[in-house]
C-alpha cells in the first residue's frame, strides 16, 4: 500500500483544522520547503453567492470577494513556501477534496529530501478561482491570516518568520468577519473563514 503525504501550507498545518475534517488525528511527517512553488493570497472566493458568506465586523457590509492562500508553480526556489506534510490515507483525500472546495489536488512530482512518502499531494486554486490579482471589494478574513500565522508559530524554528518571508502581505485589506450565512457548510469545514 503506497504511503500518502499531503503538503499543507496554509490552515491545514494546525493539527486541529485538519482533525476536525478528518474526523482523527493526522501525524505530522516533517516540515518541509516545497521547490518549484510559491505561496500567494490568490484563491477567490465569492463571498455573496459561494456556501458562506462573512460581513465586516465594523460596518456589517459584505464583501464580494474573500481571499485565500494558493500554491502556484515558481521557478525561484527562494520563494519555495514552507509547510507540513500531513500522513494521510485516500479517504482523508477524499474528505479533503471536499473542504478544498475551490482547489484542485494535484501530484507533486518530486517528493523534498526528508519526506517519507510515496507519493505527495497539494491542493492549489482551481481556474474559475485563480485571483493574479484580486478583484475588487475583496477581503482577507482577520481570523484566517492570524490562524495560519498561529499554525506556523507553533511550529517553532523560526518557521514563523519563513512563512511570512515566503508570503508576503496581503494585496487586500485584512478584515474582522463574522459567519451571517451559512449555505451548507460541508461539516468539518472551518465557519470562522
Amino acid at each position: 500500500m503506497a504511503r500518502l503525504g499531503l503538503f499543507a501550507y496554509g490552515s491545514l498545518v494546525n493539527p486541529d483544522s485538519a482533525a476536525l475534517t478528518l474526523g482523527h488525528p493526522v501525524a505530522a511527517a516533517g516540515v518541509v520547503r516545497l521547490p518549484g512553488h510559491r505561496r500567494r493570497w490568490s484563491t477567490r472566493r465569492d463571498n455573496l453567492r459561494s456556501e458562506k458568506t462573512f460581513a465586516r465586523s465594523s460596518d456589517a457590509t459584505r464583501p464580494a470577494h474573500v481571499l485565500g492562500l494558493n500554491l502556484e508553480p515558481c521557478g525561484d526556489d527562494v520563494e519555495a513556501p514552507n509547510g507540513v506534510v500531513l500522513e494521510v490515507s485516500e479517504a482523508d483525500l477524499e474528505r479533503l477534496d471536499l473542504r478544498e472546495m475551490r482547489y484542485e489536488r494535484f501530484a507533486i512530482g518530486v517528493v523534498p529530501t526528508g519526506v517519507d512518502c510515496d507519493e505527495l499531494y497539494a491542493y492549489r486554486a482551481r481556474e474559475q478561482h485563480f485571483a493574479p490579482r484580486p478583484p475588487e471589494d475583496t477581503i482577507v478574513i482577520a481570523s484566517y491570516a492570524d490562524f495560519v500565522e498561529a499554525a506556523f508559530e507553533a511550529l517553532g524554528g523560526g518557521e514563523r518568520e519563513l512563512y511570512l518571508e515566503t508570503t508576503g502581505r496581503p494585496p487586500v485589506e485584512v478584515a474582522e468577519a463574522v459567519l451571517v450565512t451559512d449555505r451548507s457548510i460541508p461539516a468539518g469545514n472551518p465557519r470562522t473563514w
